[in-house]
């Protein structure tokens, strides 16, 4: 086993990292980023780049579930990023020609419905609205937290990670992982492209999806706190943005990585900061149990609350500015 997830690390990780520089010249040329008052790099630079991770971890899923056999209880972990594909079509899409949000939101609650589908977590669909609502948010959250080089990336790497070593994941999702390394060599700062919509929402869909894959409710809550930087960042800003009385869908530079950036953490510090939270909360995931998860990302939130107060840029001052 240990040998297949090894060899499935590196041959994903290769394989973006090829496909990715096949891609860029392209990318530049149909999807590329003007930096303006709102973006956080100052040089053009291609997005839609999590195109490679997605056709890497999609296409491996394809081959598992065409070549298997697979065991029944990997099936629904194995398929996990060919259920998340239509959603990457769509960012893709929505990176190019910006659909209507209409859009973009229905192809998320038929993934939802999808991933809660193949869950096998009783009672679940009595829960349906607040449900869809908590899984379209980790979507939604994940696509807002990326905004700096390496960010998302390496933050749901080793989230995924995790989650995969917790479930004894099936390999087409440590393809996916791997495929995420290959993508940092790319996207790592100073970032040569980003992942855009294509990326981020695939990436949110498939952590999701591997969270609803826990036997019970208090397993699966455990898993999702392992995205506790991500996901408490943007949940956060969500609601300061709304008590402020601003447009909470209009884009800004108010989330606690964006005004550490703009009191002058580079983008590595920031993403390195964010990763190693991460790592934490994945290691007490996986050694500690759901005691010390919840003690950990408690201690990660009043560490938020001081940077947030005695380091990033004020959230008022940023609001005025933004």
């Amino acid at each position: 086993m240990l040998l297949l997830v090894a060899f499935c690390l590196v041959l994903s990780a290769i394989s973006c990292w090829i496909l990715l520089r096949t891609l860029i010249p392209k990318l530049s040329r149909l999807l590329l980023d003007q930096p303006n008052a709102r973006s956080s790099h100052r040089e053009p630079t291609p997005r839609g780049g999590g195109l490679a991770f997605v056709v890497v971890s999609a296409g491996s899923s394809l081959v598992a579930v065409v070549l298997g056999p697979l065991q029944t209880s990997a099936l629904p972990q194995s398929v996990l990023p060919l259920v998340a594909l239509p959603l990457a079509i769509v960012g893709l899409l929505d990176d190019r020609f910006n659909l209507p949000a209409s859009w973009r939101y229905g192809t998320q609650l038929v993934t939802v419905f999808l991933m809660l589908w193949l869950s096998p977590i009783p009672l679940l669909w009595l829960l349906l609205p607040l449900v869809s609502i908590a899984l379209t948010a980790v979507i939604n959250f994940t696509n807002f937290m990326d905004g700096l080089d390496g960010l998302v990336a390496g933050c749901m790497a080793v989230a995924i990670g995790a989650l995969a070593l917790r479930l004894a994941a099936s390999w087409p999702i440590w393809s996916l992982v791997g495929a995420l390394l290959g993508f940092l060599l790319w996207n790592w700062s100073p970032a040569k492209v980003f992942m855009g919509d294509v990326g981020s929402t695939f990436l949110g869909a498939v952590f999701a999806g591997l969270v609803l894959q826990a036997p019970n409710l208090p397993e699966a809550f455990g898993m999702l706190l392992v995205a506790t930087p991500l996901l408490v960042d943007a949940f956060l800003c969500v609601l300061r943005r709304l008590f402020d009385g601003q447009r909470v869908f209009q884009a800004h530079r108010l989330h606690l990585f964006q005004r550490l950036h703009q009191a002058g953490w580079p983008h590595a510090r920031v993403s390195s900061l964010y990763v190693a939270a991460t790592a934490v909360l994945a290691i007490a995931l996986l050694w500690g149990g759901l005691p010390w998860l919840i003690t950990f990302a408690a201690l990660e939130l009043l560490i938020g609350v001081w940077l947030d107060q005695r380091v990033a840029v004020p959230f008022a001052l940023a609001s005025r500015i933004s």
